[in-house]
């Protein structure tokens, strides 16, 4: 067996990765998304869910959120699909599962994942330990962000076709850009295939947040500040929503997280969803 990379997850890929996770182990069915493959990837230590990070109560709306906006965008993708989109784009990819848990909506598409080197290098080694395999229609597109400036060569090198229409995703990414680097981001997906398709999630600022989920907000800033990945960008949905014109899209609207819960969470008895004017989405269109 190869050495294990030493670059490892980002600390984010693996919290998102266990609160899929917890949903479903905590949270009564029916469940937004079932993931327990993320889980597998991480194989975090014993007594990761006493971590206070993993409070059962205390995330409980982050984990809603972090469900609601993942079932939102595998919907888009198989919607698109029907439609005769067959690329399907993950920007951060992380730990996303998608062409593990779907593996029929998958191989009907090129899934191509985004992503700096050395957490993607990893991520390969555990799915190939894991059993999973490398399908073809699966591809990894090794990118440093910051260092390489557009990814776009690096995706066409991979097999992507520039002609052709695609969904593109980019979530739990934005806050960690600039301002001008998230507008870079929307001008090159702008430049896609007419047709094309981007998710984007974004943080409203601090002060917009409810009494119930600020304090958990304040903690993930201050959190990711003290790991070296500070926040950085905070947007209204308008402030979001003019970005994406400015950057040429046809089309844009915000996907607030009362419209997501009213779509994934309506029939619920036990009050879970996800938090307003926390971390909600936009959609754009080429």
């Amino acid at each position: 067996m190869p050495d294990t990379p030493k670059a490892a997850a980002d600390s984010t890929a693996v919290r998102v990765a266990l609160w899929r996770a917890m949903h479903v182990a905590l949270d009564a069915p029916p469940h937004v998304l079932v993931d327990e493959i993320g889980l597998q990837l991480a194989a975090p230590d014993d007594g990761w869910r006493e971590r206070p990070d993993m409070h059962p109560l205390g995330t409980r709306p982050f984990r809603a959120s972090i469900v609601a906006r993942a079932r939102f965008l595998e919907d888009l993708v198989v919607e698109q699909a029907r439609l005769g989109v067959d690329q399907y784009v993950i920007l951060g990819a992380g730990l996303d599962t998608f062409a593990q848990r779907r593996p029929s909506s998958a191989s009907a598409l090129r899934v191509f994942e985004v992503d700096r080197p050395g957490p993607q290098a990893w991520k390969q080694q555990r799915l190939r330990e894991l059993g999973f395999g490398l399908p073809d229609s699966l591809r990894f597109v090794p990118v440093d962000f910051e260092a390489d400036g557009s990814w776009r060569p690096a995706l066409a090198a991979a097999g992507f076709d520039p002609t052709r229409p695609a969904v593109l995703s980019s979530t739990g990414v934005s806050m960690y850009l600039t301002r001008d680097a998230n507008a870079a981001t929307l001008r090159e997906v702008a430049a896609f295939a007419p047709g094309s398709t981007l998710v984007m999630s974004f943080l409203l600022p601090l002060e917009l947040a409810s009494a119930e989920v600020r304090p958990g907000l304040e903690r993930a800033v201050q959190g990711a500040r003290a790991s070296g990945t500070p926040f950085v960008s905070f947007f209204t949905p308008t402030e979001m929503l003019a970005l994406a014109r400015e950057a040429g899209f046809r089309e844009a609207r915000h996907v607030s997280a009362a419209t997501l819960a009213e779509r994934y969470f309506a029939d619920r008895t036990d009050g879970l969803r996800p938090p307003e004017n926390a971390e909600e989405l936009l959609v754009a269109v080429t």
